[in-house]
């Protein structure tokens, strides 16, 4: 099981959600921190690094010596990262994805590749909880490469629970992209409900199912959950406004630890999310038979 908790903006309480469920879930679960321009997730589960491995891109170096200057290179990417001006073949190491395109179409055999370091991936454990983060090397302009980097190094045993980063542009879909499920949290704001119709849309056009989480839910109005209600999106969620959750945040604590009653509701958040994958797949390898319905009501 692969869910990516995710928002159309930042500060709805994203991180909250993903370290909260984490914590729940115990062993079961290791949490993702692919937030790389800005991870946060240590500071609530307080991990044991125990190694940290550096992220390297492939970017081309040509041989100007073979070169003959056929522009076949720069024609090919997309992202200019390559660009021929008179008698010379400038680079843009910033640019390059590290597609390879460049290598297959030299009919010189004048590029080969060198290593460009984009961050860095850490590896620990929070308790029971695994735990990894991509840190994204300042100044750095691409964060997918290191976001792929921090997924590929997740356990397959285990549950994977993916903080995204925020908005809905090429870092969250690399963290989304491939998940069974997509949690979206928002707070009944305008701002919350525009930018989560936006969060909404994306999800659709990669196919994968979505729930609801509201954060702060008893402040704003109620378009949200109206807007929730009329596209058939479950609310799995509702988080209040309390002071003691807030309490708990501002001194790094998780919920789950401060309010322990809170530690079942987070259990039965993930077991919703279990029900709607199965009833969405014909194969479920965590499906729990006590699992609740996909669309609590609001509570008062």
């Amino acid at each position: 099981m692969i869910i990516s908790i995710a928002s159309g903006k930042g500060g709805t309480g994203k991180t909250t959600v993903a370290t909260n469920l984490a914590a729940a879930l115990n062993g079961r679960a290791e949490l993702l921190d692919c937030d790389v321009e800005e991870p946060n997730a240590h500071l609530f589960l307080h991990p044991v690094i125990a190694r940290e491995e550096t992220v390297a891109i492939p970017v081309p170096l040509v041989d100007e010596s073979r070169c003959t200057l056929c522009k076949k290179c720069a024609a090919i990417c997309r992202f200019n990262a390559l660009a021929v001006v008179g008698r010379q073949v400038l680079i843009f190491p910033e640019l390059c994805h590290g597609c390879g395109g460049c290598l297959l179409v030299c009919p010189e055999d004048a590029i080969t590749e060198t290593g460009r370091e984009v961050g860095a991936v850490r590896l620990g454990r929070s308790g029971a909880v695994g735990f990894i983060d991509g840190r994204l090397r300042v100044g750095e302009a691409m964060s997918p490469p290191l976001i792929k980097r921090v997924r590929a190094a997740a356990d397959p045993e285990r549950i994977t629970l993916i903080d995204a980063p925020p908005g809905t542009s090429c870092p969250v879909i690399a963290a989304m992209h491939g998940a069974d499920f997509v949690v979206l949290v928002t707070e009944p704001t305008p701002f919350g409900l525009h930018d989560l119709k936006l969060a909404v849309e994306a999800v659709r056009l990669l196919g994968i199912p979505a729930g609801l989480v509201v954060n702060r839910a008893d402040l704003g109005d109620d378009a949200v959950f109206r807007y929730a209600e009329s596209e058939g999106l479950p609310l799995l969620l509702a988080i209040p406004f309390d002071r003691h959750i807030a309490e708990a945040y501002s001194r790094g604590q998780l919920i789950v630890d401060a309010l322990p009653d809170w530690r079942q509701r987070f259990v039965e958040l993930y077991q919703q999310i279990d029900t709607i994958v199965c009833r969405n797949t014909t194969t479920c390898a965590n499906s729990s038979s006590s699992a609740a319905k996909a669309a609590p009501a609001r509570p008062a």
